[in-house]
C-alpha cells in the first residue's frame, strides 16, 4: 500500500503581509521583570555605529523581501526614545529609501515615560512616527519603584500628555497582579489610564520569567491566582463600560484602534526583524523561515559590519508538520479567531493536515464547531495553553 505523499508547503494565493520590526536594545536600568533583549547604557549611546549597522542589517534582508510592500513599522526595545529626534529621522529616510512603504502606513514607537520630553516626541512625529505605545506599567509610585522603573507617576502623566499632543494613536502599557498590589490598587490603575482618553491598551499580568531577576528572586507578596484573575476581571469590565473590546489576551482598543502591527503577528503574517537580537518570519512560495539575529548589541554591530552573514544567530526552516502549532499559537490569542482559509493561504498546507486536532480541541470544548473561523470558545480562551497543546506536532 502506496504512503500517502508528505505534506508540502506552497503559498498559491500570494505571500502574507509584510511588517518591519527594529530593535533598539538599550534602556537607562534593566527591569527585574524583563526578559526582553535589552541592555542598560554604560555610556554614551553609539547611535552612530548603531545606525550604520542597522542600515547595513536592512540591506542584507531585502533579497529575501524585495519588492514586497510594507504593511506596518514597529520601533522596539529597550528604550527606542533614547535615540535623537536625529537617528529617528535617520532610520525614517533609510526604511523610505530601501522599501515599498506607503505614506499613511502605521510606525509605531515604544517609549519610557523616563526618557521623554514634549519636544523629542514632536520631532520624532515630525518625521513619519504616528503611534507612540507608552510602558507606563502603574500610576502607583511603589509599584514603579518594586518595578524598577525609572519613571515616577507624574512623569508618566506628563508623557502621555506629550505623545497625545504630537500623534493621535496612543497606546498604554499597564501590569496587574504586582507586588503587594491590592484590587483597589489595580482599580486606580486602569481607572486613571481610562481617564486620558486614549483608545488603545495593554494589560499584562506580571509573569515571572526564566532569566530574569524576578525569576530568581520572587517578590514574596505577589497576588495569587485567584486575586490576579479577579484583578483581570476588573480590567475587562471597566475597560467594556468605556467602549473598548478585550480582541487579543493582553490588548483592548475602541473600535478602529487595533494595532495592525501585533495583528500581523497573531494572523500569521510576515516581518523582517532588524537590530541586534530582532526575529523575523519571511514566507516563500515554497518555504518558510524564521530568523533571529546576534543578541549582544557590540557583537551584532561588529558581525554586521564584516558583511558576512554571521550577525544571523539563526535561520529556521519551518516543517509542515510544525505549522498548525506555529499557525494556532498565534491566531487563537485573538479573541475572534481567525477565517479558517487564513491557515491554507498563511501557511501553505492543506487543512487537512490538522482535522484530527481540530476534531479533538472541538469535542474537548476548546474550540469553535463554526468550521469558518478557528476560534477558541470561552473555555479554551481561559485555558489558552491546553488548547495550544492540541495542536503540537507528534
Amino acid at each position: 500500500m502506496l504512503k500517502p505523499a508528505a505534506p508540502t508547503i506552497r503559498l498559491e494565493q500570494g505571500l502574507p503581509p509584510l511588517s518591519v520590526y527594529i530593535h533598539v536594545p538599550w534602556c537607562v536600568r534593566k527591569c527585574p521583570y524583563c526578559d526582553f533583549n535589552s541592555h542598560a547604557m554604560t555610556g554614551e549611546l553609539p547611535e552612530e555605529q548603531y545606525l550604520q549597522a542597522l542600515e547595513q542589517d536592512l540591506v542584507m534582508t531585502l533579497p529575501q523581501i524585495w519588492g514586497r510592500p510594507i504593511h506596518t513599522v514597529f520601533i522596539g526595545g529597550g528604550t527606542p526614545s533614547l535615540l535623537s529626534a536625529q537617528a529617528m529621522e535617520r532610520i525614517m529616510m533609510m526604511l523610505r529609501n530601501l522599501l515599498n512603504i506607503a505614506p499613511d502606513t502605521e510606525v509605531t514607537l515604544e517609549a519610557n515615560p523616563g526618557t521623554v520630553e514634549a519636544q523629542r516626541f514632536k520631532d520624532y512625529a515630525s518625521v513619519g512616527i504616528n503611534r507612540i505605545s507608552l510602558g507606563v506599567q502603574s500610576f502607583d509610585d511603589e509599584a514603579l519603584r518594586r518595578l524598577g522603573r525609572i519613571h515616577d507617576s507624574e512623569q508618566a502623566k506628563k508623557a502621555i500628555a506629550m505623545a497625545q499632543a504630537a500623534v493621535t494613536r496612543v497606546n498604554i502599557d499597564l501590569m496587574y497582579a504586582l507586588p503587594a498590589q491590592s484590587l483597589e490598587q489595580c482599580r486606580v490603575d486602569i481607572y486613571t489610564a481610562l481617564g486620558f482618553g486614549t483608545e488603545h491598551l495593554s494589560l499584562y499580568n506580571l509573569m515571572l520569567e526564566p532569566n530574569t531577576v524576578f525569576a530568581k528572586y520572587p517578590p514574596a507578596d505577589l497576588p495569587d491566582d485567584d486575586l490576579a484573575a479577579l484583578m483581570q476581571d476588573i480590567l475587562i469590565e471597566e475597560t467594556a463600560q468605556q467602549g473598548f473590546e478585550q480582541y487579543e489576551v493582553s490588548a483592548y482598543a475602541k473600535p478602529g484602534a487595533r494595532t495592525k502591527h501585533n495583528l500581523n503577528y497573531w494572523e500569521f503574517g510576515d516581518y523582517i526583524g532588524i537590530g541586534p537580537g530582532a526575529h523575523g518570519k519571511i514566507s516563500m512560495h515554497n518555504q518558510i523561515m524564521r530568523t533571529a539575529k546576534v543578541r549582544n548589541p557590540d557583537s551584532w554591530m561588529q558581525k554586521v559590519q564584516q558583511g558576512q552573514g554571521e550577525h544571523i544567530a539563526e535561520t529556521r526552516l519551518l516543517r509542515p508538520e510544525d505549522l498548525p502549532f506555529e499557525f494556532m499559537l498565534n491566531a487563537l490569542r485573538l479573541k475572534n479567531g481567525v477565517p479558517t482559509h487564513y491557515f491554507t493561504e498563511r501557511t501553505g498546507v492543506d487543512l487537512s493536515l490538522m482535522t484530527g486536532q481540530i476534531q479533538e480541541a472541538v469535542d474537548k470544548g476548546l474550540l469553535d464547531d463554526d468550521p469558518r473561523f478557528l476560534k477558541a470558545t470561552e473555555l479554551g480562551w481561559r485555558y489558552l495553553n491546553d488548547l495550544h497543546a492540541i495542536f503540537l506536532a507528534d
